[in-house]
């Protein structure tokens, strides 16, 4: 263990060295010294001037806001002493998994490669580039032959699902076991009824109460009490008058405590984007353009995976069909963004690699496929999807979610101990409904229902896809509100809890999956408050 002053040198010296190579380092320098010619900056009292003109003209704000973003993002520097796979992930078992999961991915994928007979990059024909490029903002109304490999590879069967679905990853996390841990010496019986069977640290309702303590009955809540029922000068007048307050000011961390108790409608973009540190100047504008121009030179196998789950999820959504261009663009420009890469120094994940042709196993000939590193599954559009509401500029859009990922939806997807990861989810969802509805848990169990096979689904998407949008985006509002995934968690418990009545009477799986179908009337914060705060303990 490092003592405190050491770990905040080793942060500050970290934070310091990656803001050092932004373009905002050298927007903020080139500030500093013109203002040198202004008459208002003396030599005797020069750093103090300079100070005072950087926080005036709003770069101290913005600087502020990166060093925020840069607490939130980055690991905590690990002791000296540890190996570097220690800050992906301290738990060997953990980076097992992860690895085992990776080759059975990249096998799946190098199948499909084979045995369809395509490259996994070419680069596109000049009329297949014109073309594409004409059709930009309408690829939704094509048949995927127009911009990917060929039409009768993308009409494949085995192209139906991308190279890996959410089942599989459920299976995976089922079969995890510490090899350390006797679970024999577990006091609780209870410890057993779940699928998840790995001792990582959860919280109980009363911690709970005190962590989420904004959640609470006596304090308003957008999804609450912006109900027609309620009068708005209660509550949502003063709370989005508080809310252009916090936009006006610019202030991430402010933004981030005002949507504990969620974001107005009209306020919403702007305040994600504060929380985030997206911005869309006009650099940001140009890196998205270098990206798409990257889509157009060059075709990649996984352009056919984002097709088909594009088409599989989000364009049978009654929510989000008519994002169905907007979701390729995000998408296909994803795919090629080597900055996405700067995540896998804190993801579990190890970005795949390719070999140039007949270089294969040479690794000064692999280069990381596809060019981001992430490998789209099955759901992976519902990710992009609700923001498309927020959202109407591509560039924006984008940014946005790129920073979302990076945050938080790569967690939903890898294997890790992290306390927003999926594995730490479903245990967090498990031991939550075996501790306060011990009677359904068991009956669910005995009929062969297992909860989680159930709820896996809702949480590795958050819920995208489930919940009506409205009542999506006030929980993502949470999610962000506390940088944590574990609120999904709650939700989950709180939906069996809510049905609880109907799922004491299933008598099959299947059954109980019918009583769970359609989750799109639920209104979420009456739920999560109900479950938190008027539990009996």
């Amino acid at each position: 263990m490092m003592d405190e002053g050491t770990e905040l040198s080793l942060t500050i010296a970290q934070i310091v060295q990656r803001l050092k190579a932004t373009h905002l380092h050298s927007q903020i320098e080139r500030q500093a010294k013109e203002c040198l010619h202004r008459p208002e900056i003396q030599l005797e009292s020069l750093k103090e001037d300079v100070r005072n003109f950087l926080k005036a003209s709003g770069w101290e704000r913005k600087l502020q806001n990166a060093v925020y973003r840069e607490l939130h993002v980055q690991p905590l520097p690990s002791h000296p002493a540890a190996p570097p796979e220690h800050a992906k992930e301290p738990l060997a078992y953990m980076r097992k998994a992860q690895v085992n999961w990776e080759k059975r991915i990249l096998k799946s994928l190098n199948s499909m490669c084979t045995e369809l007979g395509v490259p996994l990059a070419r680069k596109r024909p000049a009329v297949e580039q014109k073309e594409l490029t004409n059709k930009w903002n309408e690829m939704g109304t094509d048949e995927p032959g127009k911009w990917t490999s060929s039409q009768s590879i993308c009409s494949d069967r085995r192209l139906n699902t991308p190279s890996y679905s959410i089942s599989h990853d459920s299976q995976v996390l089922i079969s995890l076991r510490n090899p350390n841990h006797d679970s024999s010496e577990e006091a609780s019986a209870k410890s057993h009824w779940g699928l998840i069977q790995v001792p990582l640290h959860d919280r109980d309702i009363p911690q709970m109460r005190e962590a989420y303590s904004e959640l609470s009955l006596t304090t308003g809540q957008l999804g609450i009490d912006d109900h027609t029922h309620v009068p708005p000068d209660l509550f949502e007048s003063e709370h989005t008058r508080i809310g252009k307050k916090v936009v006006n000011e610019q202030d991430s961390a402010a933004a981030q405590q005002y949507s504990r108790q969620g974001c107005p409608t009209g306020l919403r973009a702007d305040l994600w984007a504060l929380i985030l540190n997206s911005t869309n100047e006009p650099e940001d504008v140009m890196h998205y353009e270098q990206l798409k121009a990257g889509v157009i030179h060059h075709d990649l196998l996984v352009d056919n995976l984002i097709y088909k789950d594009v088409k599989l999820t989000a364009s049978n959504d009654d929510y989000y069909f008519v994002f169905e261009d907007f979701l390729y663009q995000v998408l296909l420009c994803f795919s090629r963004d080597t900055a996405v890469l700067e995540h896998f120094s804190y993801n579990s994940a190890t970005p795949p690699k390719s070999y140039i042709q007949g270089k294969v196993g040479v690794e000064e000939f692999a280069v990381v496929y596809p060019p981001n590193g992430v490998i789209p599954f099955h759901g992976f559009s519902m990710y992009v999807a609700p923001l498309c509401f927020l959202y109407n500029e591509p560039s924006k859009l984008y940014s946005v979610f790129r920073e979302m990922y990076v945050r938080y939806f790569f967690r939903l997807h890898s294997v890790s101990s992290s306390t927003s990861g999926i594995v730490s989810l479903c245990l967090q969802f498990e031991r939550l409904l075996q501790t306060h509805l011990p009677q359904l848990f068991y009956h669910l169990r005995e009929i062969g229902a297992q909860p989680l096979r159930i709820a896996f689904k809702w949480m590795v998407r958050a819920f995208s896809g489930y919940l009506s949008t409205d009542q999506l985006l006030l929980l993502w509002d949470r999610i962000l509100g506390y940088d944590s995934l574990e609120i999904v968690a709650v939700l989950a418990a709180a939906v069996f809890a809510f049905r609880a009545e109907n799922l004491m009477e299933v008598t099959s799986l299947t059954s109980a999956e019918a009583v769970l179908a359609d989750l799109s009337t639920l209104k979420v914060m009456p739920l999560i408050q109900i479950f938190l705060f008027a539990t009996v303990i």
